[in-house]
């Protein structure tokens, strides 16, 4: 037994022992940790949130590139180059889970987001906005004239020109012809869609307001010019991507930038002809 005692004691004194030299390197400044030059890919760099990532030493924090160069690495200039160049990428933070029983993490709470409809934001074709273009005409100057077929309206000026502005027209089954004066004008007008286009989307599923004030969300935009007695109007929209094509119900629709401007520059009584 004494002796089983004593080998015990022998080993875990064996054990317990520690050279010289280490105990001294123990109190000496040990040199920085270097990284793997595998770990200063971009994507970790991007996890630190940081343009420049620490390496920490005994009793200092230094950045990567100062390491290198410490060390005397070839990479430092490289490296450090990196970093210089590198672009933080925003985390949204992330709550942790709560904690359930014995620990474990429950079951993520889920938030209601309101729903907010993405707008389409397509460029619009240089072509449809406003310039002053050649345009023989017998129409007095001040005359609006609009071509359906190739998406342009026209306010005569005179001398064979006219100021053309680009325009959404009526899509299949809703063109029309005809001839009109405006018969009153309108900023930033109420929608009170008819009857029929609320029975009419109804059946695909669209559920139009009886009645809408003016906003930025109204589909009459920011002026509206209303021709004769008919509900055909030449107004703005909130879907300025559209300009170009035949989407409407009949009605003759301009970025709101560009109806303003055809608003300011005509009057009641000015003549529209719709070819």
């Amino acid at each position: 037994m004494l002796k089983k005692s004593i080998c015990l004691l022998l080993g875990l004194s064996g054990l317990l022992a520690v050279p010289a030299e280490a105990a001294s390197r123990r109190y000496q400044e040990q040199k920085p940790i270097l990284l793997s030059p595998d770990l200063t890919a971009p994507w970790v760099v991007q996890l630190g949130g940081g343009v420049n990532p620490v390496v920490y030493s005994s009793k200092r924090v230094i950045n990567r590139a100062q390491a290198f160069q410490q060390a005397g690495g070839q990479q430092a200039g490289a490296q450090q180059v990196a970093f210089s160049n590198a672009r933080p990428v925003p985390v949204q933070p992330v709550k942790s889970r709560p904690r359930g029983l014995f620990g474990l993490a429950a079951q993520p709470v889920v938030q209601p987001v309101a729903f907010q409809p993405q707008r389409v934001s397509h460029p619009i074709d240089p072509i449809y906005l406003p310039q002053m273009v050649h345009y023989e005409t017998t129409e007095r100057p001040g005359t609006i004239v609009i071509d359906t077929n190739n998406r342009f309206l026209y306010l005569v000026t005179g001398n064979g020109e006219a100021r053309r502005y680009g325009v959404g027209v009526g899509k299949p089954g809703f063109e029309w012809r005809g001839v009109h004066k405006i018969a009153r004008k309108q900023e930033w007008p109420e929608w009170n869609p008819p009857s029929e286009m609320r029975t009419r989307e109804a059946a695909k599923g669209h559920i139009l307001p009886v009645s809408m004030e003016g906003g930025q969300d109204n589909p009459l935009g920011a002026r509206a010019m209303y021709l004769g007695s008919t509900l055909y109007r030449i107004h703005g929209t909130n879907a300025p991507w559209t300009i170009g094509f035949a989407v409407s119900s009949g009605c003759i629709r301009l970025r709101n930038e560009d109806v303003v401007d055809l608003y300011e520059r005509v009057k009641v009584g000015t003549r529209v002809i719709v070819l």
